[in-house]
């Protein structure tokens, strides 16, 4: 298949990208609703403005797989052929801090983190990314596992939460409209 190019016209600006692929983890219901409750928690506790994302809407980025003008049918298939490939035991995560990343002033991402609880889903974003290889893609070569909670202009230091763990048992390829906050699952699969 031809690889689509993102590539404008000598003196015209390149399009503005519309959607993003990406392969995502969503916690379990009841775990995004506890992710929910922490947000709100850690809201109020240190005087946050940002509004907390909505629950359904609470996740783990595994990989990027590009920003794109409209979705490239080429690269679904690829990410489609990559989570296909993979064969791999349901695991646990384990997020136990709360810090924000300084990336962004006046808008910084606080986010759930945590430390030996992310170890499996850090060999598991790995063994996806050589299976993405293996179809063509580029995996994402840098990981920092974590949840984002909310937006802020704050820059708030580590704190330690009470553990929030699930067992992950699914992940998803997932085209996001971007500047619209909506995520349109394309595919899924179980673990185990």
């Amino acid at each position: 298949m031809a690889e689509t190019l993102q590539m404008g016209l000598p003196g015209f600006d390149p399009p503005t990208p519309t959607d993003r692929l990406m392969f995502l983890l969503y916690p379990d219901a009841q775990t995004a609703e506890q992710i929910a409750r922490e947000a709100r928690r850690l809201k109020e506790s240190l005087g946050l403005r940002g509004q907390p994302l909505l629950t359904d809407r609470f996740h783990i980025t595994l990989h990027h797989l590009g920003d794109y003008v409209g979705l490239p049918n080429d690269m679904v298939a690829k990410g489609k052929m990559a989570g296909a490939a993979l064969a791999h035991a349901p695991f646990e995560v384990v997020f136990d801090k709360a810090v924000s990343f300084a990336n962004r002033p006046g808008n910084n991402p606080f986010t759930l983190q945590g430390g030996e609880g992310v170890a499996a889903l850090i060999d598991f974003q790995k063994a996806l990314g050589l299976k993405m290889a293996g179809a063509a893609l580029k995996p994402d070569k840098q990981f920092l596992p974590h949840i984002t909670l909310l937006y802020d202009g704050q820059v708030v230091p580590e704190q330690a939460i009470e553990p929030i763990r699930w067992t992950v048992d699914r992940f998803v390829l997932v085209q996001s409209k971007l500047g619209q906050t909506q995520h349109i699952v394309l595919a899924e699969w179980k673990l185990g």
